[in-house]
């Protein structure tokens, strides 16, 4: 099979120099695991339903960290989205992934990391024909260390009130499900900012 930047992105090196494919968690409507499935397979249309994260992290003046993801990433390069998203391996708590992944792609490990609930979706990808049908959990917590992104999965970083967030969105293009979980977190983020922060 020939590598595409898609089967790339969905193996991974064992280590002996060959690739073996990466595995997500199948769950259903209620979030009880139920098998897993290869990365790329779960995100071909119409999807299968899997485990994944978000994270959002914020500064002490209450500012969202966004990432915009790397323009070789084989789904949604070059949008802006939440500061971290991706998918527990089977077996792995969310909170877990959360943070190793936080700390894998922005060189920096959260503080406060909490729990801010779950959310589903199924959320088409029209530029790559990919889905996304995720069982999302969603954490919130604080960036209190340098960002220092990981540049073949982060194309740039900025730190935003909620007021340069709606700017932004209307005039830049954002991830196909930055604003469901966004919305999903809001009584989380509030509860970490305050209202004074107007998230």
């Amino acid at each position: 099979m020939p590598t595409t930047p898609a089967t790339a992105a969905s193996s991974a090196s064992n280590g002996t120099g060959t690739q073996e494919p990466i595995m997500l968690e199948l769950v259903d409507e209620s979030g009880n695991t139920i098998g897993t499935a290869e990365k790329l397979s779960a995100h071909q249309a119409p999807g299968q339903l899997h485990r994944a994260f978000s994270v959002f992290l914020f500064d002490e003046q209450g500012r969202l960290l966004l990432q915009q993801r790397a323009l070789g990433k084989y789904h949604s390069p070059g949008v802006w989205s939440n500061t971290c998203c991706g998918h527990p391996y089977p077996g792995e708590s969310p909170f877990a992934a959360a943070a190793r992944r936080t700390h894998e792609e922005l060189g920096l490990s959260p503080s406060l990391l909490a729990e801010a609930g779950t959310v589903r979706y199924n959320h088409p990808d029209p530029a790559s024909g990919l889905v996304e049908q995720e069982f999302n959990h969603l954490f919130v917590g604080l960036a209190q260390a340098a960002v220092r992104p990981d540049p073949e999965e982060v194309g740039d970083t900025a730190f935003v009130t909620a007021a340069e967030l709606a700017k932004r969105h209307a005039e830049a293009p954002f991830s196909a499900w930055f604003m469901t979980v966004l919305d999903a977190a809001r009584p989380a983020i509030r509860e970490l900012t305050g209202d004074a922060a107007g998230w």
